[in-house]
């Protein structure tokens, strides 16, 4: 059986769930669709945050760094946008908030990058996309 923790946003208190193991999934990733406003500046973006893109057509790129990776499309539908989130783990989120800051996203992108947040099960700052896709980039203890 695996254990899946939900956190109630509007609680302190954990709800478990516990289901079946019955399925292998042999899993080689997982791999989110994001949208971009703007293709071109959300892949010139993407390309200065460090990802490494892969082109798949005029519409569509896959961007990866190690082994982890997203695809990024040519299309905009606000309220998708406006609550799409990713979260990605990080080794050190103070070297990595330092790095964010330094490559001067919030003055040449017009995005928004929070500071440091810590919180009893790990910390994270956040940075929103030149679309308004919400990255947490975070270490658990």
């Amino acid at each position: 059986m695996l254990l899946f923790r939900i956190v109630d946003a509007k609680k302190t208190d954990y709800l478990s769930y516990t289901i079946p193991t019955g399925m292998n999934h042999n899993a080689k990733s997982i791999r989110p669709f994001i949208g971009a406003k703007d293709f071109e500046t959300s892949r010139n973006f993407y390309r200065d945050l460090g990802f490494e893109e892969v082109t798949l057509g005029k519409h569509m790129s896959v961007f990866k760094t190690g082994n982890m990776a997203f695809y990024l499309q040519d299309a905009y539908v606000k309220d998708w946008i406006e609550n799409t989130m990713i979260f990605m783990e990080v080794d050190d989120v103070n070297r990595f908030y330092n790095e964010l800051s330094a490559l001067n996203l919030t003055t040449k992108y017009k995005v928004k990058l929070s500071p440091i947040k810590y919180e009893d099960w790990g910390e994270e700052c956040f940075l929103h996309d030149p679309a308004g896709n919400l990255w947490h980039f975070g270490a658990f203890k």
